[in-house]
């Protein structure tokens, strides 16, 4: 049992270690510290859905309260200004984030949320869906180099296809209009192996949503997500949610439409009115999904420790 333990410990290191080299190299980007807890009153706190309550921590030396990161969309952003990087070059975090107010948890949802929070500086006339296109590549090489770097040393049948095939959510509602947006993922995901669903957050031809992303930080027509095939699981498998970031127009323009203008007072989305903030490509990659993924285990509790239920726990005895 110990032998087995340490084995997977060494699989989740290696595999973390490898792509984040990897997605260094690929986007041009410097590993860097990122915060657990963040200032409410400044807009920084990524707000998701909208829905989610962000956890509390009441910090007695300085008769504040706090909140711990949703994930770090917004923040990275404003450090990119802060610091003067140029067009071309990023920063990359090992997140670490806690979301109690999932709806459920599953074999792919946890309280814990660990990712690659990544971010780079792009000239604004590049905020394209050709530039959006180059990324995906991009951060699909390095996953690509990773696997077979993984199957090298460790073995496994797990495959991908060469390419990741580009879908728009409207062209998934045409193809399957029958099916729920997470169906018409696990369909595509089924037929070619791995794909970017791309145009996340506004409204289809149906006038209803491929899923909820929030107003202020990507563009809802300049984002999507990177999703693969899981064969353990027979089902799609998120990897990636990412995005050209908004500029001043879709910005006000998205507030707007989510009913949320008063979010334009707040300092983070003053700076961005401004100017003040460069125009950025970012994302987060799960590193927990990627493992269970990689590593071919049927639950998320194999790779990381979370809280879940009896059931759970019985269902699947070696969580850790």
């Amino acid at each position: 049992m110990k032998a087995v333990f340490l084995t997977q410990q060494h699989e989740i290191r290696y595999i973390k270690q490898k792509f984040t080299e990897e997605l260094c190299a690929a986007l041009n980007l410097t590993e860097i510290q990122a915060p657990i807890l963040t200032d409410p009153t400044e807009g920084v706190q990524d707000t998701l859905s909208g829905f989610e309550k962000a956890v509390q921590v009441p910090v007695r030396a300085l008769q504040r309260d706090f909140e711990v990161v949703h994930s770090l969309a917004k923040w990275k952003r404003a450090t990119l200004a802060q610091y003067g990087f140029e067009p071309g070059e990023g920063i990359v975090t090992q997140m670490k984030a806690l979301r109690p107010d999932e709806e459920h948890l599953s074999a792919v949802h946890s309280v814990f949320v660990d990712q690659w929070d990544w971010e780079q500086v792009i000239r604004p006339e590049l905020r394209t869906q050709a530039q959006l296109h180059t990324t995906v590549r991009a951060i699909y090489a390095a996953l690509l180099a990773t696997l077979a770097d993984y199957k090298t040393g460790f073995g496994s049948e797990l495959a991908l296809p060469e390419q990741i095939t580009f879908l728009t959510s409207e062209s998934l509602l045409q193809a399957y209009p029958e099916l729920t947006p997470k169906e018409r993922e696990h369909a595509a995901a089924e037929k070619f192996g791995a794909i970017f669903v791309e145009s996340i957050g506004g409204e289809l031809s149906d006038q209803s949503i491929h899923d909820v992303r929030a107003p202020d930080y990507d563009d809802w027509s300049l984002n999507g997500d990177i999703i693969v095939w899981n064969p353990i699981l027979k089902q799609s498998l998120e990897l990636s949610s990412m995005g050209i970031r908004v500029d001043r127009a879709a910005l006000l323009k998205q507030l707007a439409h989510a009913g949320r203008v008063e979010s334009e007072s707040l300092p983070w989305h003053q700076k961005l009115l401004a100017g003040h903030l460069p125009q950025t490509i970012g994302g987060g990659i799960g590193q927990s999904r990627l493992c269970m993924w990689m590593m071919q285990k049927p639950h998320i509790g194999y790779v990381q420790h979370g809280v879940w239920c009896s059931k759970t726990k019985t269902q699947f005895a070696d969580l850790l």
